[in-house]
């Protein structure tokens, strides 16, 4: 009789937990928002959590390389799982959306060659969020991916009022050592130590800057994982998809409350 009413229990227990998890996931909210950069119309993705109520933290993501995909969509609802206000912004402008790598990379190759241009559309999408009346203003951190992460960079360096900046797999060419003291908040690279497009060169140089200007950074580097490590391909990659998202969620927590 014991073992029944102890089993009626746990099946109970279960149930609520099942269902409170489904009620989370049915808070999750998103909206595509409108905004503009100069005369370029932008349309950037907007997560939360509709249970949470008054202003709270709020995480400004960066895409990578394929703008608004299906996996760009994902990340940004993941990181809003963890409890924050998401805007992902755009850089490419509305509806750009590249459909193969050549596209990609003939983007992403606008940006890298007009580092201004690229700031441009980081501060624009900053300044949506920043004026959400859900965000508390003083705490927002940056979420870069890949090509994001070279606008994390540069979006930082501009002195933005942000308390964190999190580079996943991102990139590192071309950054003046000199804007790093612009910096104000910390910085945490989390990277695959087998990356071909942005290596081991590329990472030690960004720290070299960040050092050199006595910001507070930290790195993270996964043994035989490569370039978009998110979207793993061997089991080393399926550990560092895994554990960055630990980090990230850490991190987040450290500069956000």
């Amino acid at each position: 009789m014991n073992i029944k009413r102890s089993t009626s229990f746990v099946l109970a227990a279960a149930l609520a937990c099942a269902v409170q998890v489904g009620s989370a996931q049915a808070a999750i909210k998103t909206q595509w928002i409108d905004y503009k950069e100069g005369n370029t119309q932008l349309s950037g993705y907007l997560v939360y959590d509709d249970a949470v109520t008054g202003k709270r933290p709020a995480v400004l993501m960066a895409h990578d390389r394929s703008g608004f995909s299906e996996g760009t969509l994902k990340d940004a609802e993941l990181i809003a799982s963890l409890g924050y206000v998401v805007f992902a912004e755009d850089i490419f402008g509305k509806g750009i959306v590249p459909k193969d790598v050549p596209e990609m990379t003939k983007l992403i190759t606008i940006y890298n060659e007009n580092r201004a241009l690229m700031r441009a559309r980081a501060i624009a999408g900053f300044d949506v969020l920043k004026a959400n009346p859900m965000v508390d203003a003083t705490k927002i951190a940056v979420v870069g991916y890949c090509f994001g992460g070279t606008v994390g960079v540069e979006f930082v360096e501009t002195a933005a009022p942000v308390v964190g900046l999190i580079s996943v797999h991102g990139s590192f060419r071309n950054f003046a050592a000199e804007n790093a003291k612009n910096i104000k908040g910390r910085v945490l690279i989390l990277h695959g130590a087998e990356d071909p497009v942005a290596p081991l060169e590329e990472v030690n140089n960004l720290i070299g800057h960040l050092r050199a200007a006595k910001v507070d950074w930290e790195l993270d580097l996964y043994s035989g994982a490569t370039h978009a490590f998110t979207h793993p391909q061997n089991a080393s990659e399926e550990r560092a998809d895994r554990e960055y998202k630990v980090a990230m969620e850490r991190f987040l927590k450290q500069v956000l409350h």
